[in-house]
């Protein structure tokens, strides 16, 4: 909690009136600043349980932060941070932080197991259609760097992304969260983790 409110003190700088406020840059600034402490210098995160923001696309990024502030998207354990923390930000703010993470070059693959990995590229490829799970490529890309609101899972950390799907497959805690139950409910552990190392490599 104290942490929260140490963020919640340096993001008060950002909601200041128009009057009172640095120029829009300034304030992504200090924006970037405090997520670094869980996102990474320039959006690389280094710790599996906190996804990477480097080259994720603007559209996605501010429609996450928007369904955060509304409280409409969670996050487990963290979602009182989130909420907490995106409650602070305005429009343009949002804006800009999605811009500034866009621009950032994503991370680097790391490589898996290589059986895992082949596994999971198939699965990401092809799907699992006797068990009616689509390709992931439909929606997220050949590549796996997203298209049309869709995120980039390419170089993400496996346990986050392990994390993220069987969250999904349980119970929605996105507004697409319906859809993505629908897709995973025919994956099992080992599918989802096979996939997750895949992506992790690209």
């Amino acid at each position: 909690m104290h942490k929260l409110a140490s963020l919640a003190l340096a993001f008060a700088a950002c909601s200041l009136p128009a009057w009172a406020q640095d120029t829009t840059s300034e304030t992504v600034r200090r924006a970037v600043h405090v997520c670094a402490s869980c996102h990474g210098e320039a959006g690389r995160s280094d710790k599996a349980i906190n996804p990477s923001l480097a080259g994720q696309h603007s559209q996605y990024l501010q429609r996450q932060l928007r369904d955060f502030r509304s409280q409409s998207r969670s996050e487990a354990s963290l979602a009182a941070y989130m909420w907490g923390v995106s409650a602070l930000l305005d429009d343009a703010t949002i804006a800009g932080l999605a811009d500034y993470y866009a621009a950032q070059t994503p991370p680097p693959g790391r490589a898996g197991n290589a059986k895992q990995v082949a596994t999971g590229r198939k699965i990401y490829e092809q799907g699992l259609p006797l068990r009616g799970v689509r390709a992931c490529a439909d929606c997220h890309g050949d590549d796996a760097e997203g298209q049309a609101g869709f995120p980039r899972l390419a170089g993400q950390h496996a346990g986050y992304i392990a994390s993220q799907l069987r969250l999904l497959r349980a119970t929605p805690l996105r507004p697409h969260g319906v859809l993505m139950k629908g897709e995973l409910r025919g994956m099992s552990d080992a599918d989802i983790q096979a996939v997750a190392a895949y992506l992790q490599s690209r």
